[in-house]
């Protein structure tokens, strides 16, 4: 593509006034650290409590064979009917994590820019595949570049972390900003490597 086609369509993104600037939501799948127990809430452990008492009152149940025998015929014992409780069929919700336009538009525009001038300074010294950076490595990266903000927090460090991957897999998966290099089945995300995809205006 000539120089002043991409000088063209670099000025003309500049130029063009953005007016989809809402939030940035993202699914947090593959990070649900929380709810080890299996428990939504108190409302499904209350219900357990429940079930697991009912069960029990069941078992201490006298059996035909314990009532005596007598003149008159006995029925088997039968307790009372219990009203059964409706099963809640509220599904887990998934957890979301929102950040401003502004700030994934920050991170996006970092990631990529590093990303690219790691390429750059290995192209006249190393070939193939051996110049891309990993999910991970960029992830630390840019981890590091926020260490002021972050401090000795390590609840911080964590949330930034998370979102941080958060970022980079929608780049790959939605906005096609990033690629994946090589075979990624079986591989974990941190261990992919990642380049800008060529078809991203500088």
């Amino acid at each position: 593509k000539p120089s002043y086609v991409r000088e063209a369509f670099r000025l003309l993104r500049k130029s063009i006034i953005h007016v989809e600037t809402e939030d940035v939501t993202f699914d947090d799948e593959g990070f649900d650290d929380d709810d080890e127990d299996g428990f939504d809430d108190d409302e499904e452990m209350t219900e357990a409590v429940a079930a697991a008492d009912e069960s029990q009152a069941q078992e201490e149940e006298p059996s035909q064979a314990d009532v005596p025998f007598g003149n008159e015929a006995h029925e088997p014992f039968a307790p009372p009917p219990q009203e059964q409780k409706p099963k809640s069929k509220k599904s887990k919700k998934k957890k979301k994590t929102q950040i401003s336009f502004e700030q994934y538009g920050a991170i996006s525009n970092a990631i990529s820019a590093y990303l690219r001038s790691k390429e750059s300074e290995q192209d006249d010294t190393e070939g193939g595949e051996s110049k891309y950076l990993t999910w991970g490595e960029v992830s630390e990266w840019y981890l590091e570049q926020c260490e002021v903000d972050i401090g000795d927090s390590l609840e911080e460090l964590e949330r930034m972390r998370k979102l941080t991957n958060l970022v980079i897999r929608r780049l790959v998966q939605v906005d096609h900003v990033l690629m994946c290099i090589g075979n990624t089945e079986g591989i974990p995300e941190a261990d992919r490597k990642i380049a800008v995809h060529p078809n991203y205006p500088q």
